[in-house]
């Protein structure tokens, strides 16, 4: 696993339950192990803080204020390495601790400048509603984050586990093939590194609504059943290249979201991995990603991939 030799690991300042270190921390310890080379994984806990009445005291000078942020900083510096050393973990964590008012801009930033390969954080249930207006923080890094991003739930990650990886096959377009590509070798990768068994799951369209009502001669039945074998053919296909058993490959009709997650509680996943376009702009508050509505509604783990070559938006 060289691809993650240097983690971001979000801290959420809102508990003192850090899921997302006790991730890094079981995975860092695992890539450890598995390191030929004997290298060391580096982990960064990455805290964001801001308080805008700190940036309202107009009556203070500016020189003033930064002392107040700064004095902020160290404290919530301190109790973080006081954390860490409560954990009592071998491996090596470093603290950082910064002030800014957009969270997702200050782990991007950090991720662009110090190269992480992964950044990992821990998830809360975001209200469908408010989601549209005020796009959510996991939601901004799935979108505009260049590196992976494993968005961490409650579900341990037991030996034996299953792995979903969630692909495109039915797609010609070369950005779902590479993508494809990309996912399933992420998914052999980790289910060596952590004992578990790789599942592939791909979904297709029904027969359009619309069709179906204006056409009455159509045969939907017909047309499903084409569509059906052909993701199977092109499932199988894909499948054999990465050694994975047809008995492990799941093609159903419905949309990614809804499959995904009714496939991914089936087997009890431990962790679904799946691509993200990063769209971002009005196609993506009205339309959103498939990894956006799927993380929701899943009790396990969620990775994010971007396509090779994914620029983000925040890259200077």
């Amino acid at each position: 696993m060289e691809n993650y030799q240097n983690i971001l690991v979000v801290i959420d300042p809102t508990t003192n339950e850090q899921k997302a270190l006790n991730r890094a921390i079981d995975l860092a310890s695992k890539i450890n192990s598995s390191n030929e080379d004997h290298s060391k994984v580096k982990v960064s806990a990455f805290l964001c803080v801001f308080d805008f009445s700190y940036e309202m005291t107009t009556i203070l000078s500016s020189d003033e204020r930064d002392v107040m942020r700064q004095s902020v900083i160290k404290d919530k510096e301190f109790w973080l390495e006081n954390f860490i050393k409560e954990l009592d973990s071998d491996i090596e964590i470093d603290c950082q601790v910064v002030w800014h008012n957009r969270p997702f801009e200050a782990i991007i930033e950090q991720v662009i400048e110090q190269n992480y390969d992964l950044v990992i954080k821990s998830t809360h249930q975001h209200d469908k509603f408010k989601s549209v207006i005020f796009t959510p923080t996991d939601w901004h890094i799935l979108r505009k984050c260049p590196c992976p991003v494993l968005l961490v739930k409650e579900h341990e990650w037991p030996s034996n586990g299953n792995i979903l990886a969630s692909v495109n096959v039915g797609s010609d377009e070369a950005e779902h093939h590479s993508l494809n590509i990309k996912i399933s070798t992420e998914a052999k990768k980790l289910a060596s590194l952590i004992e578990a068994n790789v599942h592939l799951v791909n979904s297709f369209p029904g027969t359009p609504v619309n069709i179906a009502i204006e056409i009455p001669e159509f045969n939907s039945t017909e047309y499903n059943d084409s569509m059906l074998k052909h993701h199977e053919k092109a499932m199988i296909t894909h499948a054999n290249q990465f050694d994975i058993s047809v008995v492990n490959t799941h093609v159903e009709e419905g949309l990614p979201e809804t499959v995904i997650e009714q496939v991914a509680s089936k087997l009890d996943a431990e962790l679904v991995i799946l691509g993200t376009i990063g769209r971002t702009g009005i196609s993506a508050a009205l339309i959103g990603n498939t990894a956006e509505h799927v993380i929701d509604q899943l009790n396990c783990d969620v990775l994010a991939l971007k396509p090779d070559g994914y620029i983000s938006p925040l890259a200077k």
